[in-house]
């Protein structure tokens, strides 16, 4: 029998899923790849295949579970399975300049970005910024890593040269123009089936980037959500949100092969709306959605649900 196949690496930010699909009686099998093979002369089971991996995976001990999915997604595709969030999605999420890159492409505007490996070349790409201020941030990235925001060159090159330094995953570290919103908030778009379903106003008073994920840590800098984190006020489903800019997020989405993803902008103190991150490991925000009775996993769980009727009823064709 076909199945719902869930491809990630930490099952914190799955278990969610599951019991949505435990509740929907869809069959499903969990393939966690934090280590694992490939047999290249194997033909993959029948079914759906939704991969969850997250470009964050090196924080958890997993640093080539990416690359291990990579392996599997281009073995399902070589087998015409249906995968959902596959080889492309993947690509994007383990890298923002791709993402910039498709977004700009597709007329989504983005801070200004310069990338950069080497800590001299670093500082080097930083002199484009000189007078205003500016962050850091990992190419693969995910739970805020590598932000860091500067006021000067000067604070710059005490960081880089100093012990505090993070080394990116991939060796490239991303400076860019730092947008201020005037509300200190960052608005979070979710898209299931390369839709729009929601979205989220998140407070940003307290870090850069906030993850919506009940199983963050509150060790996490920038991942205010868990057991002791604060206020569930900080995530927000925000009623009936409208914007243009919803239609040309799902000419991304459409042109890269993306069906799940969360898609974060912040405003300018002009109103001027700046993307700057697509995340193809979305989670959501329990208190949020209880609050409106929106539930992203829910949603997640019938889409899959229907790709799979539909695969099926293909087969029986």
């Amino acid at each position: 029998m076909s199945k719902i196949y869930v491809i990630h690496e930490n099952s914190e930010w799955t278990e969610h899923l599951l019991k949505r699909l435990e509740e929907l009686n869809l069959p499903y099998e969990d393939w966690l790849l934090d280590s694992g093979k490939v047999d290249l002369t194997s033909t993959p089971p029948e079914g759906v295949f939704y991969s969850r991996m997250s470009a964050s995976s090196h924080t958890r001990g997993n640093r080539y579970s990416p690359e291990l999915a990579s392996a599997v997604l281009s073995w399902l595709e070589h087998h015409n399975r249906v995968v959902v969030n596959g080889s492309r999605a993947l690509q994007l999420e383990v890298s923002k300049v791709l993402q910039y890159l498709e977004l700009e492409k597709h007329g989504v505007k983005t801070p200004k970005t310069v990338a950069a490996v080497g800590k001299e070349e670093l500082l080097e790409a930083a002199k484009v910024f000189e007078g205003k201020s500016f962050i850091t941030k990992h190419n693969r990235a995910g739970k805020g890593l590598g932000v860091q925001l500067f006021h000067s060159l000067e604070a710059l090159e005490d960081y880089v040269t100093g012990e505090d330094f993070e080394v990116p995953v991939d060796g490239i570290t991303l400076i860019q123009e730092y947008i201020e919103s005037p509300e200190s908030s960052i608005t979070r778009c979710e898209f299931i089936g390369g839709k729009f379903v929601y979205a989220v106003r998140v407070d940003t008073s307290d870090g850069f980037e906030l993850c919506p994920a009940d199983a963050c840590t509150i060790e996490d800098l920038f991942c205010a959500v868990g057991e002791n984190a604060s206020t569930p006020a900080k995530f927000q489903i925000i009623e009936g949100f409208e914007h243009p800019i919803l239609q040309k997020y799902e000419q991304v989405l459409a042109a890269n092969d993306i069906q799940v993803a969360g898609i974060e902008f912040i405003r300018d103190i002009n109103g001027e709306i700046y993307t700057y991150d697509i995340n193809t490991n979305t989670n959501y925000n329990r208190e949020a959605e209880e609050t409106t009775e929106k539930y992203g996993m829910l949603e997640m769980a019938k889409y899959l649900g229907e790709v799979l009727q539909k695969s099926e009823d293909l087969v029986k064709q």
